[in-house]
């Protein structure tokens, strides 16, 4: 009874098709698509932009005060 096999699912998305309708899908998908390409580009960006750390220390000041 925990499980949900094919024939559940199937039947929810012919509700599911009834109910939005094809284009409406469509359109959200097209929209979820583009949301998570904006969302990629703005972390290479983001990359891009944040300085790079060193691998290696720089040395210490040879001119002490005093």
């Amino acid at each position: 009874m925990g499980t949900l096999s094919i024939w559940h699912w199937l039947i929810v998305l012919a509700i599911v098709l009834l109910i939005f309708g094809t284009k409406k899908l469509r359109n959200l998908g097209g929209d979820l698509g583009s949301a998570i390409k904006n969302f990629k580009g703005a972390l290479r960006e983001g990359e891009a932009d944040a300085p790079k750390a060193d691998a290696t220390p720089k040395p210490p000041d040879e001119q002490k005060p005093g």
